[in-house]
């Protein structure tokens, strides 16, 4: 992989978030410990969650958007009875209910009718933009617009009782751009009241799992995964040297037995190392979608580019990187 001057390192860190940290305030501390300030995240936990942010380093910023698009799993519990202006714990009480009568059969069914494919309204405390202006800025005014619901998938959606007649356990796996806290609330409404969220704590992200993830503090350069690793769970190819060169020109390939699925594809060096991703294109090719390992002088790099970080060669329109605070 070409090096150019006053680059600092690659790679991706895992780490787990703990409470009372912005995501913000995750990345600006990490580019200290990093030593760059090419650092970035894939998505979003509020303050009051724990667990899983994928912080991207160097030139795998240009590759948070594949890693935005992993679906998540998330633990926490929903308080029943009560709903907030926020629809977790940290919100004001907006309504109480009697749901004393409430079994947990009901609540297993509710959950269930919960689950599959389903319209999701954003909480007013997200970073959807409504009319260019975020959310969670207007929330903050006092002010609530009307949204509309968007389709978002829930893979998985176990609940479980507690000691507290009124606390309900639960473990959500979902696509991006899921509120977890959104699916509480609805989970109240479906049996008859309200609910809330609390102690959220999200513990994997696609094959990233707590057991990878490291507290912020120990956060180093030697704990960097590399290129190749953090696009661990999309297919990989292995080109040949000829074909290097040409992915380092940005060019069109033909598309092989080798390209399996929809696709995008990780473009792998012999030795391992990431060169790009690719994507289907028309007439049985791929294209570039992202070089990282652009020859020098080739179309793959941006002209004037000052910016020590690949170029990224945008064919089609990338996935959404509006991600939910909580999904």
């Amino acid at each position: 992989m070409s090096r150019r001057r006053n680059e600092g390192p690659d790679g991706l860190v895992v780490v787990d978030k703990e409470a009372g940290w912005t995501s913000h305030d995750v990345v600006a501390k990490s580019r200290g410990l990093l030593g760059t300030r090419k650092v970035g995240h894939s998505g979003t936990l509020d303050p009051d969650a724990t667990g899983i942010l994928l912080l991207g380093v160097g030139r795998v910023t240009r590759l948070l958007r594949f890693l935005t698009a992993l679906p998540k799993t998330y633990t926490c519990d929903i308080v029943l009875g009560s709903e907030t202006n926020t629809l977790d714990d940290s919100g004001e009480v907006v309504a109480t209910y009697d749901m004393s009568t409430v079994t947990f059969e009901q609540v297993e069914g509710a959950a269930v009718g919960l689950t599959g494919d389903i319209m999701q309204v954003p909480p007013m405390v997200s970073a959807v933009k409504v009319d260019g202006r975020r959310l969670h800025e207007l929330a903050r005014e006092g002010i609530e617009v009307e949204r509309a619901a968007r389709p978002v998938t829930v893979y998985r959606f176990t609940v479980t009782a507690t000691a507290e007649p009124h606390i309900i356990s639960a473990e959500v796996e979902c696509s991006s751009g899921t509120y977890v806290r959104t699916l509480a609330a609805d989970l109240g409404t479906a049996l008859g009241g309200g609910a809330h969220l609390r102690d959220l704590r999200r513990t994997a992200i696609g094959s990233f799992r707590l057991t990878d993830a490291r507290p912020l503090a120990q956060v180093s350069p030697e704990c960097l995964l590399s290129p190749a690793d953090a696009l661990r769970d999309y297919p990989s190819i292995t080109v040949t040297e000829a074909e290097r060169i040409d992915i380092g020109h940005g060019k069109v390939l033909p598309r092989d037995d080798r390209f399996e699925g929809s696709g995008p594809w990780v473009m792998l060096n012999e030795s391992g190392a990431l060169l790009a991703v690719y994507a289907a294109h028309r007439n049985d090719t791929v294209k570039p979608d992202v070089v990282v390992a652009p020859i020098e002088g080739s179309a793959a790099v941006l002209p004037n580019d000052t910016t020590d970080s690949p170029a990224e060669v945008s064919h089609s329109a990338p996935p959404s990187s509006v991600q939910s605070i909580d999904g």
